[in-house]
């Protein structure tokens, strides 16, 4: 008998709890919903689960469009899309953010974003390549263009920025990768006899990746090209740059 007088008892608590909390439920506010789901977010992000992050930071902009956490959530969707490994929906969520908060503090933070997703989606199709020496002219770098096109603008935007620093590191190494391409593709026009679109290439080099490790090599096939299409004059022009070229270059690094 006291058995179920003491069942009876732990049930009657449990209806109660259960009771009290679905109470508390009913009587939160919509202020208090959107905090819940955004703390929720941090703690998903501090412990590394994006997925579950996204999850949470767009059930917020779709509950709470104008909260106070909305232009949070924007940012810092922009910043889980990435480390989720999601390059295009960074993209879009940085241009979004962008769009909606031309003047927000942390405008230049989606502008380098949109660099970085783009240089992180081309450095990932990279890793199914071997050795990176043996990329060929053939190699699309669509997404490295872009992605040293969105850094250069970034850094013309936000020269103050705390990320010039980084996006100019990035920038290197797509500089460096574009440049090889297209001394590639000069190296196999030169091939083919086709030696004014040889020298279109060298001179891309020479004017838009100036302080690239192939400008010698490109200053080389504008010579080469000339003396093989029979034009002496602008061969000699050629020669003469390449000359003035290397002598700066013995000098830079006899000062360095």
């Amino acid at each position: 008998m006291k058995f179920y007088s003491n069942l009876c008892i732990y049930l009657l608590l449990i209806v109660l709890v259960s009771c009290a909390t679905q109470k508390e439920k009913k009587t939160m506010t919509p202020a208090m919903q959107e905090k819940e789901i955004y703390d929720q977010s941090q703690e998903r992000i501090k412990s590394g689960n994006y997925s579950l992050a996204i999850t949470s930071l767009e059930l917020l902009e779709k509950r709470f469009p104008f909260g106070k956490y909305a232009e949070q959530a924007q940012a810092e969707l922009i910043y889980v899309y990435y480390e989720n490994g999601l390059y295009e929906s960074t993209v879009i969520a940085a241009e979004r953010f962008i769009s909606l908060h031309p003047r927000h503090p942390n405008t230049d933070y989606a502008y380098f974003m949109k660099g970085l997703a783009k240089f992180s989606k081309e450095k990932e199709l990279l890793s199914s390549v071997p050795i990176l020496g043996e990329l060929t002219f053939k190699r699309d770098l669509t997404s490295a263009k872009e992605s040293f096109d969105e850094l250069t603008d970034f850094i013309s935007r936000f020269p103050e920025s705390s990320y010039v620093g980084d996006a100019k590191r990035r920038m290197v190494f797509l500089r460096n990768l574009i440049a090889k391409q297209e001394i590639g593709i000069a190296e196999f026009y030169i091939e083919r006899k086709a030696y004014i679109a040889a020298v279109s290439r060298a001179d891309y080099i020479i004017s838009n990746l100036p302080n690239s490790p192939v400008v010698r090599k490109a200053l080389e096939i504008k010579v080469q090209a000339y003396n093989l299409m029979g034009k002496k004059d602008l061969e000699k022009q050629a020669a003469d740059v390449l000359i003035k070229f290397n002598e700066a270059s013995a000098k830079e690094e006899t000062n360095s």
